[in-house]
């Protein structure tokens, strides 16, 4: 059954309340809902839908210990000791809780089914957590604006002592009779024609065929952070939560991209003399992007034993997941 199938599971302890103990086990996320299961008795002690969550935070249990804590339908669950760490299992749960509710509002549009109330609580506190992460990134991208402003000052001013130079040069290697000097050098003015020749039209961007949220975990950090998968005609782009561009993958440059489930795959480009460059994304709407993927990169593709496991296991449980690559 899809609800059987595993994203990811962590290695974690979960307060049982009713005994007062912590309670040794793993937590497990599948596409629709949340378990929890203890190491020795294998029973499953938490099991709930994603759509019934209220609110994912992170706490302190005894004022010392990080914890996470999940809300749903009035009773808090508290998980401790998270491996690898709080943060990696924090930002996977909420990235896809929100896409869970962003799913059942789309559809509820579609259908013109009526917002339950529960649901705008949900939204609202999705709203609140948008805010400050706006608010954060615009003071991010305010301090790199004045640091493009202060490189683009030295910039300015580097160009100007480079005329200056060039000027200098030009009538101190060339003698005033000599009918060829102006030849020999190019002036600032034709620098700038060329370089103005040269640069692109803005106007003429390349289309953008797809663009989902996903969670990036790279080689030199292995924490996971929220960001965007860009499909375009000529490769792949990759960006942080501010919308920065992280590393781009040409059509022709990218060697494989390494398909671990419908919801998480791998990009990797090789060098020859120095370290790969690799990317692993997870993501609640990667089935959406795999079609086009294939479609893009099909002789580059290549399926792991997880991915087939979720292809034997039947359909996903989004609507929208392309059956072409798993009938491949």
């Amino acid at each position: 059954m899809n609800e059987d199938i595993r994203i990811h599971s962590w290695p974690c302890s979960y307060y049982l309340d009713s005994s007062k103990q912590w309670i040794p086990g793993k937590l497990s996320l599948t596409p629709l809902s949340i378990q929890f299961r203890a190491d020795k008795a294998g029973e499953l002690l938490v099991d709930f839908h994603l759509s019934g969550i209220s609110e994912i935070k992170k706490e302190s249990s005894h004022l010392i210990f990080s914890s996470l804590t999940v809300l749903e339908k009035g009773t808090k669950h508290w998980f401790s000791s998270l491996q690898p760490n709080r943060n990696v299992v924090f930002n996977i749960l909420e990235h896809f809780w929100r896409e869970q509710l962003v799913c059942r509002q789309e559809a509820g549009a579609g259908a013109g089914a009526a917002l339950e109330s529960s649901k705008g609580r949900e939204l609202t506190g999705m709203l609140e957590g948008s805010q400050r992460r706006l608010e954060d990134t615009a003071k991010v991208l305010h301090s790199q604006g004045e640091q493009f402003d202060n490189i683009m000052r030295g910039l300015h001013k580097i160009e100007g002592d480079m005329d200056v130079a060039d000027r200098l040069l030009t009538e101190l290697e060339s003698p005033s009779w000599w009918p060829f000097s102006t030849k020999l050098w190019k002036t600032p003015l034709e620098w700038k024609a060329k370089e103005a020749a040269a640069a692109p039209d803005p106007g003429s961007q390349e289309e953008i065929l797809l663009r989902i949220p996903v969670l990036i975990t790279q080689r030199a950090d292995s924490s996971c952070r929220p960001g965007g998968l860009t499909v375009l005609p000529s490769g792949l782009e990759i960006r942080d939560g501010s919308s920065q561009l992280l590393q781009r993958f040409g059509r022709r440059e990218l060697d494989e991209i390494r398909v671990h489930s419908p919801y998480e795959i791998s990009v990797r480009q090789r060098f020859i003399g120095r370290a790969d460059t690799c990317c692993r994304l997870l993501a609640a709407r990667m089935p959406r992007a795999l079609p086009l993927l294939q479609l893009h990169f099909g002789a580059k593709i290549q399926l792991l034993e997880g991915a087939l496991g979720f292809a034997a296991a039947g359909k996903s449980p989004q609507e929208d997941l392309g059956a072409s690559i798993w009938q491949a």
